[in-house]
C-alpha cells in the first residue's frame, strides 16, 4: 500500500503541475491575443493617416508573438508587403560597422585611441590630425554629412566608399574633435575605409565573413541585389509640398553608414546575438566597451534600440534587454513612423496608453503656415512638430519647406517668409541665415542677402556656402 500511496501522491502532484502549466499557457495566450489586438488598433490609426506600410515583429526570448505585414511593397505593381519583404535598414548598418571595428580592436589590429590619419592620411583641416577611431564611433569627429545638395547627381563610382572619403579630405570640420557630438554619416563611411586598410579586405567582405555568415543571416544582402527586385520594398514619402512620391531615385548605394537589405527576422537574430551571446563580441570585449557597460546599468524593463531612415524608409528596433523582449518595425514610408509605432507598442507592453499619432511635422507646419501664417507657426512650433525624429535638429523642418517653395513651387515670397521665420526660431544656427540669404539673393534683395550671409559667418566662420555667396554678391 505504501508504494501505491507514493505513486498516487506523485500523480496528483504531476496533475497539479500540469494544470498550473496549462493555466499559465492559457494566460500567456490571452495576453498575447490582447497585445495583438491592441497593436492592430494602434497601427490602424497610422494607416488611417496614410503614413504607414511595412512590417511589425514582436518577440520574447526570440519566440515571435506578433509578426504581420501591412500595405504595399510596390504601389505601381500593387505587390503587397510580406514578412519576407526586404527593406533598406538605413543606419542600422552602423551597428554592423561598429562591431567589425570592435572585433579588429579585440584582435589587436586597431586601437580606439589610434588617430585616423595613421590609416587615412591627407585631410586638409589640421584638426583632422586629432580625430581618433573612438571619435568616429561616437560621432565626435567634427565631420558634417556627405550628402550635399548635388550628391545624388554624381555618377555611381563617385558615391562609393573610397570616392566619398577622398572628397572628405578637403572638408572643414564643424568643431574640434572630441569637444562636441554631432551625428555623422560620413564618420562611419570613413570607419569603413579604416576597416579596409587594417584588414586588407573590402568592407563588405568583412561584414559578410564576420557577421552575416556566422549568424546565418540568409535574408541579409550587403551590396549585390541582383535578382532580388521582386522582393525589395519601394519607399514612399510625402514631399514638403504634400505630394506622395517614390524615393527610389533618392536611395543611395550601400555604404558603411547605411543601405543593407534585410528582413525583420534576420535583424532580430543579429541584434539578439549582439546583446546576448559572444559570437560577435567576446565577453572580454564587451566588458571593456562603454555601450555594454551602459547596458549593465540599464534598469529592468528599460529599452535600448537602433533606428535608420531617410526619405521613404524607416526602421526601428527596441530591445528590453533585461527581459529579452524585441520590438521591430520596418516602414517603407517616411521616418519617424517606424520609431513611433515601436514606442507605442513598447507603451502597450507596459500597460500604458500611446498617444494618438499625428501627421508628419513638415506637413503640419506647411498646412498651418498656409492657413494661419508665419506668426501662428512661430507660436505653435513645438506642438506642430511633435511628430519628428527626436535626434534630428528641428531647424531642418522649415528649411526643407522653404527650399521646396523656392525651387519646386517657384514661390520666392513664401520661401523668404519661411526662412526668416527659421532665423527667428533658431537665431544661433548658421544654416538658417545661409538659407535666408539664398532666398533673398534669388529675389534680387542683394543688400539684405549680404547681411544674412554675414550673420551666418559670424556664427560659423568656415561655412563655405556663405563665403562663396558673399564673394559673388560683392563682385
Amino acid at each position: 500500500m505504501k508504494s501505491y500511496t507514493v505513486i498516487l501522491l506523485l500523480s496528483l502532484m504531476l496533475i497539479g503541475c500540469k494544470n498550473k502549466e496549462n493555466k499559465q499557457e492559457l494566460a500567456n495566450k490571452e495576453d498575447s491575443a490582447e497585445l495583438s489586438k491592441n497593436i492592430e488598433a494602434v497601427v490602424q490609426d497610422y494607416i488611417d493617416l496614410g503614413i504607414f506600410s511595412g512590417i511589425i515583429l514582436v518577440a520574447e526570448k526570440g519566440n515571435i508573438q506578433f509578426h504581420k505585414a501591412y500595405g504595399l511593397a510596390n504601389r505601381e505593381t500593387k505587390a503587397p508587403n510580406t514578412i519576407n519583404t526586404l527593406f533598406d535598414i538605413g543606419s542600422m548598418n552602423k551597428t554592423f560597422t561598429s562591431i567589425v571595428v570592435k572585433q579588429l580592436v579585440a584582435e589587436g589590429k586597431l586601437n580606439l585611441d589610434d588617430k585616423l590619419t595613421q590609416y587615412i592620411p591627407g585631410f586638409k583641416d589640421p584638426n583632422a590630425n586629432k580625430i581618433t577611431i573612438n571619435h568616429l564611433l561616437n560621432h565626435e569627429s567634427g565631420f558634417a554629412d556627405y550628402h550635399t545638395r548635388n550628391y545624388f547627381d554624381l555618377p555611381l563610382n563617385e558615391r562609393k566608399l573610397n570616392a566619398i572619403v577622398e572628397r572628405a579630405k578637403s572638408y572643414d570640420l564643424n568643431f574640434e574633435p572630441g569637444t562636441e557630438q554631432d551625428y555623422s554619416n560620413l564618420g562611419y563611411v570613413i570607419l569603413g575605409a579604416v576597416i579596409e586598410k587594417v584588414s586588407g579586405k573590402s568592407y563588405f567582405d568583412n561584414v559578410n565573413e564576420r557577421i552575416v555568415k556566422p549568424l546565418n543571416l540568409k535574408n541579409t544582402y550587403l551590396n549585390d541585389f541582383s535578382g532580388l527586385e521582386n522582393r525589395i520594398a519601394h519607399g514612399y514619402y510625402y514631399t514638403p509640398l504634400g505630394e506622395l512620391d517614390e524615393s527610389a531615385p533618392l536611395q543611395d548605394i550601400p555604404n558603411p553608414d547605411g543601405g543593407f537589405l534585410s528582413t525583420t527576422e534576420d535583424i532580430m537574430t543579429f541584434y539578439r546575438s549582439y546583446y546576448y551571446d559572444d559570437l560577435l563580441l567576446s565577453e572580454e570585449a564587451k566588458s571593456n566597451d562603454s555601450f555594454f557597460n551602459y547596458l549593465k546599468e540599464l534598469p529592468d524593463g528599460k529599452a535600448t534600440g537602433s533606428a535608420g531612415g531617410f526619405e521613404g524608409f524607416n526602421t526601428a528596433l527596441y530591445q528590453v534587454v533585461s527581459n529579452d523582449f524585441t520590438i521591430i518595425v520596418f516602414a517603407n514610408m517616411d521616418e519617424p513612423v517606424a520609431e513611433h509605432i515601436a514606442l507605442d507598442i513598447l507603451a502597450l507592453t507596459r500597460g500604458e496608453t500611446p498617444n494618438k499619432p499625428q501627421a508628419p511635422a513638415i506637413q503640419n507646419v506647411r498646412e498651418a503656415f498656409n492657413k494661419n501664417g508665419a506668426d501662428f507657426v512661430k507660436a505653435n512650433f513645438e506642438e506642430l512638430t511633435i511628430n519628428f525624429h527626436p535626434k534630428d535638429p528641428k531647424d531642418i523642418i522649415i528649411n526643407a519647406l522653404g527650399y521646396a517653395y523656392l525651387y519646386e513651387a517657384n514661390d520666392v515670397d513664401k520661401a523668404i517668409k519661411l526662412f526668416k521665420l527659421n532665423t527667428q526660431l533658431f537665431p544661433d544656427i548658421a544654416n538658417c541665415w545661409d538659407s535666408y540669404g539664398e532666398a533673398l539673393a534669388e529675389s534680387g534683395k542683394k543688400e539684405e542677402a549680404i547681411k544674412a550671409y554675414e550673420k551666418a559667418l559670424t556664427i560659423r566662420p568656415n561655412l563655405e556656402s556663405a563665403k562663396n555667396a558673399l564673394k559673388d554678391l560683392k563682385k
